[in-house]
């Protein structure tokens, strides 16, 4: 058996459909007249094309075994991303660590040439191979993240992936590898900002929820609104605290979604703004809502889930009894506390995405969990997404800056800008320190040209893309190509999303009988005392464990305090070792220890200085001296 045989055998057995992608063909095939293969001095072949050599002319092998002994294996505990796979010495080397490896490759024809050439069926054994062969190179998010999930346990760290780059290939495909790299770095940097946020924001987030812990138990959830733009053809959905629904006998009919981000692109959609109204369901965030209220339009939803005092004042002038006499607000429980206040005509909160709001939740009502993806566009979405929609139209969602602009017309953002312009800082200085804050750098825009955008926007749009081949019956639409490139988002003429029919009226009639079921549910006096009940309960719980927790913190920084100022012998070492380990044992045991260690990465420093220590258990003091002090210092702040 040759080994193009061996190995065809064990693709189409462990790897679903990549033979068939690989044979099929690619429009950048490499000419055979450019592959030149000749047999190494090592007795391996190896690859040369339009004379540049891919692998080492003497030892291929070797050369690839010596290139991944640079990786530090005990550390690195991630993903190896391999671009460029020529005759796969590097991969097979790489996958002797043990880890997960994602092969890109530009060119099929190559990767078949490989397996041509050299047997691999035994590394293609191998279940932690992820192959991304042409194409655009998209696939290489959803790689990661599959990649991501085999190395670290829930305890563990993610770590950022390990790149190795055949420079060769690369130079021959620039721009294609590029891309990948691009994708792999906005990857790479979610766990950055995420950090960043948690440090940056964390407290507020603890003193906005201890202000809206009631309102978990007083709002419903947007679980009862899962459903909403489904109908069947005999029965409406119902909806309950379990996100349940019964389902009709017939075939299902949807009322179209429309997204309102608040990017540029938001401006030309005003000529259409009639007609989508009659024809959507509308969802706005919170930045373009006074976009609506200017212009006469009152959308179905408004989402509002960013903490910040400066965030609510999207708001200002935009609601009152009147202005917002339908529309419906969409909080999450840390969101600055005056914002639940506002006289919308209907609240409801989704999940809470922080422990002490979760824990609440558990105890009292579930409310239903919305993707966060770091902005409030993509709550939105995944909002849209739980409605039911099979489409949403969405304008705005430009995550960049074309024609140098940061948001539609009118933005509260604009409106700062221009009341705060002088003589020493006009609005022009203020845009181009909005422009180059975020790390800025040109990008394909949806049109094919090139746009502005940068580090932030295109983290936002990794998350879109990866959504939406995550749910790939959900039809995503744009007006407009003025934004960034987003797979998956597919550019729609006017006359397309104008052949569909107008259903205010069906819109408003489901809308109304929904919020009236959800009264009668969800505050009938029963429902209403029982939740009383269970939130008094988890209350009382909450303080009684945020109380251990603080006692055996203070007690663990104490013991670790004091034998730190004086020598121990080895029996009092031993002594102090089980003390400390049973306050440990403590706080892991207790029923609020997602609580408590919530704000413990805002207080570790550089363990450097611990790491050097030539004594290890005073290293050990040092360091437990430091975890309880931070966990008591959080517990304070997490008083009732």
């Amino acid at each position: 058996m040759s080994f193009l045989d061996k190995n065809k055998e064990v693709l189409q057995q462990q790897y679903t459909g990549l033979w068939e992608e690989l044979v099929s063909g690619d429009e950048d095939e490499l000419p055979s007249e450019h592959i030149k293969i000749e047999t190494a001095p090592a007795g391996n072949p190896t690859l040369s094309i339009k004379g540049m050599h891919i692998h080492s002319p003497r030892d291929p092998a070797r050369e690839a075994k010596r290139l991944i002994e640079t990786i530090n294996t005990p550390q690195l505990k991630a993903p190896v991303v391999i671009l460029g796979f020529g005759l796969g010495y590097a991969a097979e080397a790489a996958a002797s660590l043990g880890l997960p490896v994602i092969i890109v490759e530009k060119h099929k024809n190559l990767l078949l040439k490989a397996f041509e050439l050299r047997d691999f069926s035994g590394f293609l054994s191998n279940n932690r191979l992820l192959f991304i062969a042409g194409g655009s190179g998209d696939g290489i998010t959803s790689a990661l993240g599959i990649a991501n999930e085999l190395t670290a346990n829930d305890d563990e760290e993610k770590k950022k992936p390990y790149v190795i780059r055949n420079k060769a290939l690369i130079d021959l495909d620039e721009h294609w590898y590029k891309s990948i790299e691009d994708k792999i770095r906005t990857w790479s940097m979610r766990d950055d900002v995420n950090t960043a946020t948690h440090k940056k924001f964390g407290k507020r987030w603890i003193r906005n929820l201890k202000k809206n812990m009631i309102a978990i138990r007083d709002l419903p959830g947007v679980s009862h609104l899962a459903g909403l733009a489904e109908k069947s053809n005999t029965k409406f959905f119902t909806a309950n605290r379990t996100n349940q629904r019964e389902q009709g006998d017939g075939e299902k009919e949807f009322l179209p979604v429309f997204l309102a981000a608040a990017g540029p692109s938001l401006d030309r959609i005003l000529p259409l703004l009639r007609d989508i109204y009659e024809r959507c369901i509308i969802v706005a965030v919170d930045t373009s809502l006074r976009f609506f209220v200017r212009n006469g339009i009152q959308p179905d939803f408004v989402l509002v889930v960013d903490p910040q005092f400066w965030n609510s004042r999207h708001l200002d002038r935009c609601i009152d009894g009147q202005t917002l006499s339908k529309t419906a607000l969409i909080g999450e429980s840390a969101v600055y506390p005056p914002v639940l206040n506002l006289p919308f005509k209907n609240k409801l909160l989704c999940g809470s995405l922080f422990p002490l709001g979760t824990f609440i939740e558990k105890q009292v009502d579930s409310k239903g969990r919305l993707g966060a993806g770091g902005s409030v566009a993509t709550t939105a979405w995944d909002f849209a997404r739980t409605l039911g929609a099979n489409e949403i139209w969405i304008a705005g969602l430009d995550l960049s800056f074309p024609g140098l602009k940061t948001h539609f017309n009118g933005a509260r953002f604009e409106e700062k800008a221009n009341s705060e312009s002088c003589r020493f800082y006009p609005v022009e200085k203020w845009t181009v320190n909005a422009l180059r804050g975020g790390f800025p750098f040109k990008a394909p825009s949806a049109d094919g040209g090139q746009v502005l955008t940068d580090r932030r926007l295109s983290l936002y749009a990794a998350w879109f893309e990866n959504q939406f081949k995550q749910y790939p019956q959900i039809q995503n639409y744009c007006f407009f190509q003025d934004g960034l490139k987003i797979a998956g988002l597919t550019f729609k003429e006017t006359k397309e999303f104008l052949s569909l029919p107008k259903r205010r009226g069906e819109i408003d009639s489901r809308v109304k009988a929904i919020f009236e079921k959800i009264e009668n549910e969800f505050n009938n006096p029963q429902e209403k005392a029982g939740r009383e009940k269970r939130y008094a309960n988890a209350v009382s719980l909450l303080e009684r464990g945020i109380k251990n927790i603080r006692s055996a913190a203070e007690e663990g920084a104490e013991i670790s305090q004091l034998a730190l100022r004086y020598p121990l012998n080895p029996q009092q070492q031993n002594k102090v070792i089980k003390e400390l380990d049973e306050i440990t044992r403590r706080v892991k045991e207790s029923d609020v220890k997602e609580i408590a260690s919530f704000l413990l990465p805002l207080t570790e420093g550089n363990d450097t200085q611990v790491k050097d220590e030539k004594d290890q258990f005073k290293a050990y003091l040092n360091s437990s001296l430091k975890l309880f002090s931070a966990m008591a210092e959080s517990m304070r702040l997490y008083k009732i």
